[in-house]
């Protein structure tokens, strides 16, 4: 079942934005990233969770999006998100985050797949002015938000090419393709 799940997990970038999500599946998705493993169990990782249609209009225009489709500004109207999680670092709480905020990301991503939405992960984000659209507090740190919606398009994965280009692509008819590396190619040594 992980195994599956996993293998559905890919960064989606166009949405049914007409299909709303629930807050209580948020919930329920940052809930399972509470769960989750924490530097020194320090937990400091802290959520704004939003599925109102002006607020996610003002994340939306913070983000980056697919920067290797560069004739793509990102989704349009009708295929954007419908809900969207913030995760943040609570400075008052610990001084880095480690790797906390993408076991989370994944656990609430994976959530998300198996509740038949997805999401992606974005990082090229315009903190200043997310936080100042959100009216986000000082001493947390913007660290990733996470794009949740029921997915509108198809996503490949496939052995890279002959050029190993890692460079994700579309087709023809909007068939979104990821190329990752063989198992062979990333295990340098058993013993």
């Amino acid at each position: 079942m992980i195994d599956e799940l996993i293998r559905k997990n890919r960064s989606c970038r166009r949405f049914h934005q007409d299909r709303p999500v629930a807050m209580d599946t948020l919930k329920a998705m940052v809930d399972l990233a509470r769960l989750s493993a924490s530097t020194a169990n320090q937990q400091p990782l802290k959520y704004i969770l939003s599925t109102a249609e002006e607020t996610n209009r003002r994340i939306f225009s913070c983000l980056g999006w697919a920067g290797y489709l560069k004739d793509w500004r990102g989704p349009e109207e009708g295929e954007q998100p419908s809900a969207y999680i913030v995760i943040l670092g609570d400075t008052g709480i610990a001084g880095r985050f480690d790797c906390d905020h993408g076991i989370a990301a994944q656990s609430i991503l994976l959530g998300a797949r198996d509740r038949g939405l997805s999401g992606c992960m974005i990082g090229s984000i315009n903190r200043n002015k997310l936080r100042d659209e959100l009216q986000i507090p000082a001493p947390h740190k913007i660290l990733l938000v996470l794009a949740i919606g029921e997915p509108k398009e198809e996503i490949v994965i496939e052995a890279m090419g002959p050029d190993d280009s890692i460079k994700y692509w579309r087709d023809a008819d909007g068939v979104h393709h990821v190329p990752k590396r063989s198992l062979k190619d990333i295990i340098i040594k058993t013993f």
